[in-house]
């Protein structure tokens, strides 16, 4: 990890805009937090108390008046010196307020520097650190709830106590190498392959729940696929509400995936429409086709959309591509072409994209499917990062489980090697610090 900072940041750490409160915060953070709000507010400062102040340029002119806070370290938020101060909520003073800080020597943080500190600092590990951004950012009570059981440590205490498990095996593992000789039953073998095994069941739960937190945080991810003239692109117009795909009676119109967000019960839903899947094409739309495919495979929910008029031949051209998706919702498109006396369709739900008949139904689907995320007592927030970190987890641990069946130790040993790595990435434990720069970027910049 980077070694403490030895610079003061400065960043303005309320939302900017008109009318975004009537209070603003600027905030310092470092070894020169305190004497830089000295300088501002006139006088000195003591740890955890409010001080009424005047903020003032060099020249004696008034930036503004309001309270200044210092958290003195390490008992702040990022560990170091920590100073708020508290201003109306104009952006003209805030700005003025981070010029007087900068021209005393602070400099200005970078998107999510004041979290990074905190990580690097060890006042909160990563995954923390992003749930702090996640709490920022949540859009619906559900979400902010999760978050802040990440925050609170929920998810990292999991990770912590499944990669102490995985690290004591590999030590039992690796001092069996010493005794070659010796079979691995006469070492402990047995106990050691059953404590794997409990230890891939607690990681299987792990994952379940951080790709419940993923969803939480992300949303669902929902994918349009079937095949050409099917009806996808005029289904996500429907959606919509407005023409955001191109719509033809030429097969192959769609290409390129489209992309829009529609929101339901405070569950964010993207939908990606794309090309129509079958045989043959030209050398851009078989491209179409496997950017389909790819992203089918990443699905979360697939809506398959098929010509009423014959579904079955449009759920056997798609057999092969829906075995992969946990989840589908088969749309019978064009249901009013069908005779008024055809029976509703056994799956899924039937609806005209042309006239809007059946949307509601599927809208009430769809609903049923963000109400499905569980967000119970336990759930906490999580990112894809951290759901493809315990994917790995598990394949290594997979091939841990497999090479100490077969007796090969040192095979065994460096499977459980991977798998403790990768879970050391959640919590930026085995991070390197240029990956960790790259998540802080997508932080807002107070924070």
């Amino acid at each position: 990890m980077t070694a403490p900072a030895t610079d003061t940041i400065v960043a303005i750490a309320t939302g900017p805009g008109p009318g975004a409160g009537g209070i603003g915060v600027v905030r310092l953070s470092g070894p020169d937090a305190v004497r830089i709000a000295t300088t501002v507010c006139g006088r000195r400062l003591r740890a955890r108390h409010a001080h009424h102040v005047r903020f003032g340029e060099d020249d004696g002119r008034s930036i503004d008046d309001g309270i200044a806070l210092w958290f003195a370290a390490p008992a702040s938020y990022t560990g170091e010196d920590v100073v708020e101060l508290q201003a109306h909520g104009s952006l003209p003073v805030l700005r003025a307020l981070v010029d007087r800080c900068r021209a005393l020597g602070a400099r200005d943080a970078r998107p999510g520097e004041f979290s990074e500190r905190a990580c690097l600092n060890g006042r909160l590990d990563l995954a923390q650190a992003e749930a702090v951004a996640d709490l920022i950012a949540a859009a619906d009570a559900r979400a902010a709830r999760a978050a802040r059981r990440s925050l609170e440590g929920a998810f990292s205490t999991r990770v912590d106590a499944l990669a102490a498990t995985l690290l004591a095996i590999r030590i039992h593992v690796e001092a069996a190498i010493d005794f070659a000789d010796e079979p691995l039953d006469t070492l402990g073998g047995e106990a050691l392959r059953q404590r794997l095994d409990e230890a891939r069941a607690q990681l299987q739960a792990l994952l379940a729940a951080a790709e419940r937190g993923r969803r939480l945080r992300d949303g669902l991810h929902v994918v349009i696929v079937g095949p050409p003239n099917a009806g996808k692109s005029s289904l996500l117009n429907a959606l919509s509400g407005s023409e955001r795909a191109i719509v033809t009676e030429l097969a192959g119109t769609t290409r390129d995936l489209l992309h829009e967000t529609l929101r339901i019960d405070g569950v964010e839903l993207t939908l990606v429409d794309t090309a129509g899947l079958r045989e043959g094409g030209d050398a851009i739309e078989r491209e179409g086709m496997r950017r389909a495919r790819a992203e089918l495979a990443r699905a979360d929910l697939a809506l398959v959309v098929v010509d009423a008029c014959d579904p079955a031949a449009g759920l056997r051209a798609l057999a092969d591509d829906l075995d992969a998706v946990p989840q589908r919702l088969v749309v019978h498109n064009k249901s009013d072409l069908l005779p008024p006396d055809a029976p509703p369709p056994d799956d899924g739900v039937a609806v005209s994209a042309r006239t809007g008949a059946g949307l509601e139904a599927l809208h009430a689907r769809l609903r049923a499917e963000a109400a499905g995320i569980d967000a119970g007592e336990g759930a906490f927030s999580a990112r894809a990062r951290h759901v493809e970190a315990l994917r790995r987890t598990a394949a290594a641990c997979e091939d841990a489980a497999l090479a100490l069946q077969a007796e090969q130790l040192d095979l065994a040993a460096e499977a459980l090697r991977l798998a403790h790595d990768a879970l050391g990435e959640i919590t930026g434990r085995t991070l390197p610090d240029d990956l960790l720069g790259h998540i802080f970027a997508s932080f807002c910049i107070g924070k």
